[in-house]
């Protein structure tokens, strides 16, 4: 036992004495490797303090007086801007990777929209990368309006029902389910449109579209 304990405590002897002699061997190289990674460790925290950090600040900054001009129904200023501050589309281009930036892809998308510019709604509501409960959902759903209005209501149809998926919610998935049952009566697809409305009326009673839903229902049903 005695000769066991003496041969491993020999063997750890070795590896630390080996250890100590790569370590004295490529003390230089070790030096570099840790001075490289502490200047990378510096430089990504500085370039987050004092690039990225402002850029969201005044990202924001740009997009506060063009969400105003949106809720004022001033479409084409709040995509333009004015001498000021950058509309939509400039906070777009200006401030890539921003969350103000990307944001400004989806209120692109929906002023276009309410200009009646479909092909440009669907580009910049298609590039808005959102991950949050509404806004995602709400994008999709934007979208298939602009398929709506450009007369393919097969398109629409898909992209309503992907909305109604994205973050299940009392807010939005009802409404698209409703549109997406409207659309699939357009074409015809009265089992598709039957499904939506009748998801409509057991998973959301709770929805305005709820109180009329039974109508619907009927009209996909007998298809009058």
């Amino acid at each position: 036992m005695e000769k066991q304990i003496e041969e491993k405590n020999t063997e750890m002897g070795n590896v630390i004495t080996r250890s100590e002699e790569f370590i004295q061997k490529n003390q230089k190289t070790l030096i570099i490797i840790v001075a490289v990674i502490l200047v990378v460790i510096l430089a990504i925290f500085g370039l987050r303090k004092w690039y990225f950090q402002p850029r969201e600040v005044r990202a924001a900054e740009e997009m506060f007086a063009a969400e105003q001009w949106f809720a004022q129904g001033d479409f084409d200023k709040a995509l333009n801007g004015d001498d000021t501050y950058r509309g939509f589309l400039g906070v777009a281009d200006s401030y890539k990777g921003t969350k103000a930036g990307n944001l400004a892809r989806y209120y692109a998308g929906a002023a276009f929209l309410q200009q009646g510019n479909f092909d440009e709604a669907i580009h910049w509501l298609k590039k808005y990368k959102g991950k949050d409960t509404f806004t995602r959902p709400l994008a999709e759903m934007l979208m298939a309006d602009a398929y709506m209005e450009k007369g393919d209501a097969a398109t629409a149809a898909k992209h309503y029902t992907a909305s109604a998926a994205m973050n299940s919610n009392f807010l939005t998935s009802p409404t698209a389910l409703f549109k997406a049952g409207m659309a699939y009566l357009m074409i015809e697809d009265n089992a598709k449109a039957l499904e939506c409305f009748q998801k409509v009326k057991t998973d959301y009673p709770e929805s305005t579209e709820w109180s009329e839903i039974d109508k619907y229902i009927a009209l996909a049903e007998t298809g009058k």
